[in-house]
């Protein structure tokens, strides 16, 4: 087996190229994973002209809705989706929708995969965890694993506005789809092996399914692409230093804290400090008015959204990624400023908590906005101040972050595959 390709079986529903977010990361993995084996990807056909567009991917199998279906799943947009997005409604109410794709795709593989076709099976997305996959019922011998799931990460103590303007009192729909959803329970319980996407998640599912530790294991599903890693940064000394957030303009990315933590610090180090805000979203109106009540119209910027080749370019020109959200999944912003050589500064929960160490920059306890805010204006006033220090960190992001570089993780991931293909051999033989 060694000298041949794995024969895999991806299930990626959300696989689109030229999407942000999910869809984007789970064409990510189809891209990397397939260089590396004979892969087959099966996905939604809502991706199907997109991937159609590049001919480098030929071996896809894409399911197809049904009329109502058509017809439902624009209402579930608009009824979630206007205005301030409501995901927790949006998961409840598009679960249909990924049930007639997971149904399908089960009906269609379940032979193929009972004959022996398939070395591995590996359903990617969804990445929420209460989503179950129906395929592991045909895996009494071909090895599936799912993953990287991520969620279920709380808001902080301290921030219960936040959450209620996310709608987070409605959360509660979790617990009910674990209990009625069928094949919840038994995608986590007969997976061969289940990558998360955090700690937290990691040990949510494996505490709410009593999952041993040999069929579970952290695997942050975000990357970057290789074009992010650059050379060193050099450190000017004297020089203006720029300040960078990257993300959507909703409440718990909290751009309106670091708009505050701008405007506390000591004026020396002030005049020394632009920040530039790239993204766009619901918030912008009201952050755009505060930068004005707070006389710092000529030290912030908003950029609105831009490109991702245009992304880059910000990430080089900045000195320092500031980025105060409060629940991160996965962060891949974070990655992103790491691998273009800047120090970052985040809450310690979720996903971006992981990601920066004591090395790469700083991570603040989210107790209160208060704390954040106040802790968010000491950290940039010691990176603006000591520039061997910024230097260091810079030096140290881009080392952590070619962890993180998609071939990588795809290398990564072919190895989980021999591991999961040998143990389960063995389990079977015994």
């Amino acid at each position: 087996m060694s000298n041949q390709k794995l024969k895999v079986l991806l299930i990626i529903e959300q696989c689109n190229p030229e999407a942000a977010s999910v869809p984007l990361v789970g064409y990510k993995f189809y891209q990397a994973i397939s260089k590396l084996v004979d892969a087959t990807l099966v996905t939604h056909e809502r991706n199907k002209t997109p991937l159609s567009r590049l001919k480098e991917h030929s071996n896809i199998t894409y399911i197809a809705e049904s009329e109502l279906t058509k017809k439902y799943f624009p209402i579930v947009g608009r009824l979630t989706m206007k205005g301030k997005n409501n995901w927790p409604l949006a998961n409840v109410l598009g679960y249909p929708v990924y049930a007639e794709f997971d149904r399908q795709v089960y009906q269609t593989f379940k032979d193929p995969i009972q004959r022996g076709d398939y070395d591995l099976v590996h359903a990617i997305t969804p990445m929420q965890p209460r989503f179950p996959f129906k395929i592991v019922k045909a895996c009494d011998r071909t090895p599936v694993a799912i993953g990287p799931v991520n969620g279920g990460v709380p808001f902080p103590a301290g921030f219960e506005e936040v959450a209620r303007q996310e709608f987070a009192y409605l959360n509660f729909f979790r617990a009910i789809g674990r209990a009625l959803i069928p094949d919840y329970a038994a995608t986590y319980k007969k997976a061969d092996k289940i990558l998360a996407g955090s700690t937290y998640t990691l040990n949510l599912v494996k505490n709410m399914f009593a999952i041993p530790d040999s069929r579970i294991e952290l695997f942050y599903e975000n990357g970057i692409a290789s074009s992010f890693l650059t050379e060193t940064k050099k450190v000017t000394k004297d020089s203006p230093i720029n300040l960078l957030f990257v993300g959507r303009l909703v409440p718990y990315k909290c751009a309106d804290i670091l708009i505050e933590a701008v405007s506390r610090l000591e004026p020396n180090v002030r005049e020394k400090t632009h920040l530039t805000i790239v993204g766009d979203g619901q918030e912008r109106n009201s952050l755009e008015e505060r930068v004005r009540e707070l006389n710092l119209g000529e030290k912030v910027k908003f950029a609105g959204w831009v490109g991702q080749e245009e992304t880059v370019e910000y990430y080089r020109q900045a000195d320092i990624f500031c980025f105060p959200s409060i629940r991160e999944f996965g962060g891949a912003v974070v990655m992103e400023a790491m691998a273009c050589g800047l120090p970052c500064i985040v809450p310690n929960n979720g996903g971006i908590g992981e990601y920066v160490t004591e090395e790469t920059g700083f991570r603040i306890e989210p107790t209160s906005r208060e704390y954040l805010t106040q802790e968010l204006t000491n950290k940039i006033k010691i990176l603006v101040e000591d520039d061997e220090l910024r230097q260091k960190m810079s030096v140290k992001s881009m080392e952590k972050a070619k962890e993180f570089e998609w071939d990588c993780k795809a290398q990564k991931i072919v190895e989980i595959y021999h591991k999961t293909i040998a143990e389960k051999q063995a389990a079977l033989s015994h």
